[in-house]
C-alpha cells in the first residue's frame, strides 16, 4: 500500500539513500533539507530554526502521514577522526549540533502531529547512534550529547497523550555505507571496516512501517560485526 512518508535530512547520507528507495517503489515522500532533495517532493526548510519547522507544518497543510523519518543530523567538524579537539569546538558548533539532533526532532514532532493522528498506524522513526548508548559514547561530546538527548526525548514521548496513537523508535546504527562513509573509508579519515549496508536500514526501517498498532518497538541497535564475510 502507497504510503505518505516525511523524511527529514532527505539530501544525502542516510536519508538521501532512504528517500531514493522509498520513491522508486512508488509511494509518496516529502523531504525536509536545506539543500536539494534526492527524491520526492523537496520541502526547503532549516531544522535548526523555528521558522523552519513552522514552514514545514506549513507546506504540509492537511496531507496525512503514515510516518515521520527522521533520518538526519549533523556533527562536530573533524568529528569521528583523530583532528577532532573538544576544546577548539566553539559555543555556536555545540549549540547548532545540539539543535539539530536533540531539538529539532521533538520540535518537528509537535509540528506535525496532527498529520500523523490522521492515519490509523502512524510510526515516527528517529536515527540515534550507538554513541548515544551507555558505555559506548564517542569523544565528540556535542553529538554524544545529542544521541543520548534523542533517546530521552522519545522515550518521554512514548509517555505522552501522543503515545497511546504514535508508535515511536530510535534506531541505534554504527556506521552505515553512505557515500560520505564510504569515502571517508576509502581516504583514510575511518579505519578500514565493513560498514553496515543501507539496506539493511531500509528493512529496518520497512520492518518497524509493517507491524500493527498493537505492538511498541522503542528502540533497535545495529552494530557493525567484526569479521563479518561479505
Amino acid at each position: 500500500m502507497k504510503k505518505n512518508l516525511l523524511i527529514a535530512g532527505g539530501s544525502r547520507g542516510i536519508g538521501g539513500a532512504i528517500a531514493e528507495i522509498y520513491h522508486r517503489a512508488g509511494h509518496n515522500v516529502y523531504c525536509i533539507s536545506r539543500t536539494q532533495a534526492s527524491a520526492g517532493k523537496w520541502i526547503k526548510a532549516d531544522l535548526s530554526q523555528p521558522e523552519g519547522i513552522q514552514k514545514i507544518a506549513n507546506d504540509l497543510n492537511n496531507v496525512p502521514l503514515d510516518a515521520l523519518l527522521f533520518l538526519g543530523g549533523v556533527w562536530e567538524n573533524n568529528a569521528f577522526t583523530s583532528e577532532y579537539d573538544f576544546l577548539t569546538s566553539s559555543d555556536s558548533e555545540t549549540r547548532f549540533v545540539i539543535s539539530v539532533n536533540t531539538i529539532a526532532p521533538i520540535e518537528l514532532t509537535r509540528a506535525i502531529s496532527p498529520n500523523l493522528l490522521m492515519t490509523n498506524n502512524p510510526k515516527a522513526i528517529y536515527i540515534g547512534s550507538l554513541s548515544g548508548l551507555d558505555h559506548l559514547a564517542s569523544h565528540e561530546v556535542a553529538n554524544t550529547a545529542s544521541k543520548f538527548g534523542l533517546r530521552g526525548a522519545v522515550q518521554a514521548l512514548m509517555l505522552t497523550s501522543l503515545g497511546l496513537k504514535i508508535c515511536f523508535t530510535v534506531i541505534n546504527p554504527g556506521n552505515v555505507a553512505t557515500e560520505e562513509v564510504i569515502n571517508d573509508i576509502q581516504e583514510g579519515r575511518f579505519a578500514p571496516q565493513q560498514p553496515i549496508p543501507i539496506e539493511d536500514v531500509y528493512f529496518t526501517i520497512d520492518w518497524l512501517l509493517s507491524l500493527s498498532p498493537h505492538v511498541s518497538v522503542p528502540e533497535i541497535n545495529l552494530i557493525q560485526r567484526r569479521n563479518a564475510q561479505h
